[in-house]
């Protein structure tokens, strides 16, 4: 009975591992959607703005089109928003929660136009590091979900760009606003985070789990892409009354200050 069970579970991962081959050119290209999308819509080719924002909470754009501040982008032919962000236009998407969707968003992105995308989603506390809501910097993430084997061959942990990791910390400190750079937790199973699972991710040094990251570097390195993820931890998974609380406005006040920061340095 051992055995079988064995052949099941080495079948299994060899199916999730099976027919990737990253360096491999894909069939189906965002080029190709984006194409027709356009032609069903009507749409011109007009370029997204080349600093892009991914707002998988969606808090950032429901706030933004409260205020006025966002208008539809009505040349891109799915799901955007622009707004003025360190006195330039920024795209943002709302709600791509999850790294296939994530992914599936920055490939067409990148393919608009897009030169640097920057990724802040809520995350819940793995290993302390303060009081939520703050803000983490990741530079590397946990691979526990499926897109990344895609784009880069199995291995633990998907790699930031360690120069926009530097800018980006430099930049907070000197404007006096703090965030921490560490290693985040991506899976896609946010409902299956186990008590065994959350210790093995302790022992690594984890500080959040979240959902997009893995994936989104792994995407940046295969494409030589520019991401910069950062997990705004908000909550202890539940655990805790009065958890998930994100700070005035759904945290988008600090959350935008965070954004602005960054693209200021990274502009400079």
């Amino acid at each position: 009975m051992l055995r079988c069970s064995s052949l099941r579970l080495g079948t299994a991962m060899t199916a999730i591992l099976a027919n990737k081959n990253p360096s491999a050119a894909s069939v189906f290209r965002p080029s190709a959607l984006l194409r027709e999308a356009r032609r069903q819509k009507g749409l011109a080719a007009v370029d997204v703005p080349a600093i892009c924002i991914l707002d998988p909470d969606g808090d950032i754009v429901r706030e933004l089109r409260r205020t006025g501040a966002a208008r539809p982008f009505e040349g891109w032919p799915c799901y955007h928003d622009t707004f003025m962000l360190a006195e330039r236009t920024v795209g943002i998407v709302g709600c791509a929660v999850g790294a296939p969707f994530a992914v599936l968003v920055a490939e067409q992105l990148f393919a608009c136009g897009c030169r640097l995308l920057l990724s802040i989603t809520s995350a819940g506390q793995i290993t302390a590091a303060g009081n939520p809501p703050y803000f983490v910097i990741i530079d590397r993430a946990l691979r526990d979900e499926g897109t990344s084997y895609h784009y880069a061959a199995p291995s633990d942990y998907s790699e930031a760009d360690a120069r926009l990791v530097a800018t980006a910390l430099a930049a907070l400190k000197a404007k006096g606003l703090h965030a921490i750079v560490g290693s985040s937790w991506t899976t896609d199973a946010p409902f299956r985070e186990t008590a065994e699972a959350i210790e093995a991710a302790q022992s690594k040094g984890v500080l959040a789990v979240e959902m997009e990251a893995a994936a989104l570097y792994a995407f940046a390195k295969s494409t030589g892409a520019r991401v910069l993820c950062l997990a705004h931890v908000t909550n202890t998974m539940g655990r805790m009354g009065e958890d998930f609380e994100k700070g005035e406005a759904e945290g988008t006040s600090d959350a935008l200050q965070i954004l602005e920061t960054i693209v200021r340095s990274i502009q400079a």
